[in-house]
């Protein structure tokens, strides 16, 4: 009978034993799959979620909202538009920075709501767009940050033009065809 439970016990242990290393290689599965979707995004989140549970369950809160999200593609002739209008802000650098930079942002914005993007709220079009623009989601960050400060004494004129560099790495991704774009998105 001591042989039989030895069997059994050793069985158990052996299930259980499987069974953990079965669920840490999912997990780190899963990380190594939002670390490489989210690519600085993921470190980001983590500091901010005061932990690497709440910030995986974030980024998955943030890749299940994309899902339901109507991306599209613009046709080439919206986004030779997009593209003429950009060369229009960036004229309008010369004799007015602060309103270009401006100008920019509302651009980006439009541009996101007619990819399809909410555009609700800065902090939820940083959520959104981190899920297929993590890459340059830091120069919207940059950007957002300068065209804040815009007006005011505090911004220099080699900061207004950082923050029409920063949101042109993001308007022109945005702006590719998504056959152009790695993993493409969808459409």
């Amino acid at each position: 009978m001591d042989a039989m439970w030895t069997v059994v016990t050793i069985i158990v242990a052996a299930v259980i034993v499987l069974t953990l290393v079965m669920l840490a290689v999912r997990i780190a599965a899963r990380r190594r799959r939002l670390r490489e979707r989210f690519g600085p995004e993921y470190d980001r989140t983590v500091e901010e979620e005061h932990g690497r549970r709440a910030a995986e369950r974030d980024l998955t809160a943030r890749e299940q909202r994309h899902e339901g999200l109507e991306i599209r593609a613009l046709p080439s002739t919206v986004r030779d538009r997009y593209a003429r209008d950009w060369t229009s802000v960036q004229e309008h650098f010369v004799d007015d920075p602060d309103r270009a930079v401006g100008e920019a942002d509302r651009l980006v914005t439009t541009l996101m709501s007619d990819r399809g993007y909410p555009t609700e709220g800065y902090e939820q079009q940083m959520r959104d767009l981190s899920v297929e623009h993590a890459q340059t989601l830091e120069h919207y960050r940059v950007a957002h940050e300068i065209n804040a400060r815009a007006g005011g004494r505090s911004t220099s004129t080699e900061e207004l033009r950082n923050a029409m560099v920063h949101y042109r790495a993001l308007f022109e991704e945005l702006l590719k065809d998504d056959n152009d774009s790695p993993g493409g998105e969808r459409t």
